[in-house]
């Protein structure tokens, strides 16, 4: 038998205040929807969405995964969405309906769910609550069974004293909604479908089911973007507490941004303030310092990035340190005991073992030997108007500050570049390399201009 999770994602969500439909609105790293998606996969369910509103920006953000969508031309209630995907359902098998906009469901939950079905027609996810507001009240028979669900607008005064609430998440017998679904009355006065009627006709049938969520937090929905601020914190919450439980220590974790997908390994410490976006990974008994950025890198064991640094598509391998105040581009690639300090650039540059660029440095589409040394206000001249031109440096060569290597150049191994060099040929390896004017002196000129100046 199948077990299919249907999620409702067809709604325009007009209180976001927003070009964007509701459901694509990101939360740590990706969409709402997502969040929804993933949870039922943690279930064990295969996932359908129901789209209508922006129909091909959802399916352009769902991309290449495995998901059946079904179109909703129309918003005429959560009858009328399952009622699209009625006839593509197969023919027996288990059905869980919830929403796009309730990315807060753990997996686990929803497999409870599906458990305590069992062998129920109909069975909702409800949850006892202090104010009730306009959610749908559960109403039990005098022996305490689920007996239906009536929608504040249409309950009666003691219907609306009822605290046990409707979350949105509810499980079907597959066969049975079949035959049952195409016969429900719309709703006035906004003619709409609502698959809560499911209840009192599976109630009849002595076969319907209510489990009471444990953790209220779980089904609180996103309708405005305060609500998706307050979830964006209990997903975070979540993840942090993943992460320290496998081994990782936080300084400050209400200070830390980290995205759901981030990797991060054990004895690894993280400062206050810092962010991990992105397909980014940490390997054991690495230490990333305050106010730090990284995104989509990877980052192996033993590595030390220092407070305030910027990290985008890089590689960074054992035992480097970084920063602090450096900032790792695209295809960055520094490699074991390599050190990248203050205020120093690197892009699309690959740093060998052991070497250093401690201090006010650029490096773009370059090679850096195994052990060079790469002095302060050092910049490869790497664009000269129409493209982008390589830098090679040899092992152990000794770059003096304050030079600029104008690309395409290469410095041999074991070569020394004079401070305040400007080196536009290739310098052979083991020589040095001296390019800078003659120094002059010019005796008791400094007494004759401060006296000019005073005169003036």
């Amino acid at each position: 038998m199948k077990e299919i999770a249907l999620i409702l994602a067809a709604g325009k969500g007009t209180r976001m205040k927003s070009d964007l439909i509701k459901v694509l609105h990101p939360i740590l790293g990706k969409p709402m929807l997502q969040w929804s998606i993933d949870a039922a996969r943690q279930a064990g369910l295969q996932p359908w969405v129901v789209v209508g509103h922006q129909e091909d920006n959802v399916r352009a953000a769902l991309a290449g995964q495995d998901i059946r969508f079904v179109r909703q031309s129309e918003a005429r209630g959560t009858g009328h969405a399952v009622l699209c995907a009625i006839d593509a359902l197969p023919s027996e098998g288990t059905l869980l309906v919830f929403f796009g906009d309730t990315p807060l469901f753990r997996g686990e939950t929803l497999q409870q769910l599906v458990q305590f079905h069992s062998d129920n027609l109909a069975t909702f996810l409800t949850s006892k609550v202090a104010e009730p507001a306009s959610y749908g009240r559960l109403i039990r028979d005098s022996e305490g069974r689920a007996h239906k669900i009536v929608e504040a607008s249409e309950a009666t005064p003691e219907e609306l004293a009822v605290n046990e609430i409707n979350t949105g998440a509810s499980v079907f017998d597959i066969a049975w909604l079949k035959t049952q679904l195409p016969s429900f009355q719309p709703h006035a006065p906004k003619n709409e479908i609502y698959l809560t009627d499911a209840l009192e006709r599976a109630a009849d049938e002595g076969r319907a089911g209510a489990m009471i969520l444990t953790d209220n937090q779980e089904a609180e929905g996103v309708n405005d973007r305060w609500n998706l601020a307050e979830a964006s914190k209990i997903l975070q919450r979540r993840i942090l507490r993943k992460h320290a439980f496998n081994g990782v220590s936080f300084e400050d974790p209400d200070s830390n941004s980290i995205e759901a997908d981030v990797c991060i390994e054990q004895d690894t410490f993280i400062g206050r303030g810092v962010i991990l976006k992105g397909q980014t990974s940490i390997g054991k008994n690495s230490r990333v310092e305050a106010y730090s950025c990284i995104e989509d890198c990877r980052i192996d064991s033993g590595v030390h990035i220092r407070e305030y640094s910027h990290c985008f598509q890089a590689v960074v391998s054992s035992g480097a340190v970084i920063g602090p105040f450096a900032r790792l581009r695209e295809k960055s690639d520094i490699r074991s005991s390599a050190r990248i300090g203050n205020f120093v650039e690197v892009k699309k540059t690959i740093v060998e073992e052991g070497a250093k660029a401690n201090h006010l440095t650029y490096l773009g589409d370059a090679y850096i030997g195994a052990k060079a040394n790469i002095g302060a206000g050092t910049i490869t001249c790497n664009y000269d108007g129409f493209s982008k031109n390589q830098t090679s440096i040899g092992n152990g060569a000794f770059i003096g500050s304050n030079s600029a290597l104008v690309a395409p150049v290469r410095i041999g191994d074991g070569a020394i570049v004079g401070a305040g060099a400007t080196i536009v040929k290739d310098v052979p390896s083991d020589s040095i390399a001296v390019a800078r004017g003659e120094q002059k002196h010019f005796d008791g000129a400094a007494i004759r201009f401060r006296n000019k100046r005073r005169k003036e």
